[in-house]
């Protein structure tokens, strides 16, 4: 699944993949650039970029689905979808 998601990324996902390490510190913006040049040239004639060791994906097939909207006085919206059934919880 992994290989296939990234597959269908689009180039300049990829190389910002590469060159992030996502929720790490960075000292600043400007240094996260300097990574996205770097990976960017070391790419530079790769027909295909490979999935970095750090990366992964997910194929996620919920059974239900719950959406949950706050409101006044604590009558929330929720609606619930289980099977192709939509159904209105109360809060």
């Amino acid at each position: 699944m992994t290989e296939q998601y990234w597959s269908q990324r689009p180039r300049g996902s990829q190389l910002g993949a590469w060159a992030s390490h996502q929720s790490q510190p960075i000292a600043s913006r400007a240094a996260l650039l300097d990574l996205l040049a770097e990976v960017t040239a070391r790419f530079a004639d790769a027909e295909h970029i490979p999935v970095p060791p750090n990366w992964g994906g997910y194929l996620i097939g919920p059974e239900v689905v719950e959406f949950w909207q706050g409101r006044e006085n604590r009558v929330h919206n929720r609606i619930r979808v289980a099977g192709g059934h939509i159904e209105r919880l109360q809060p």
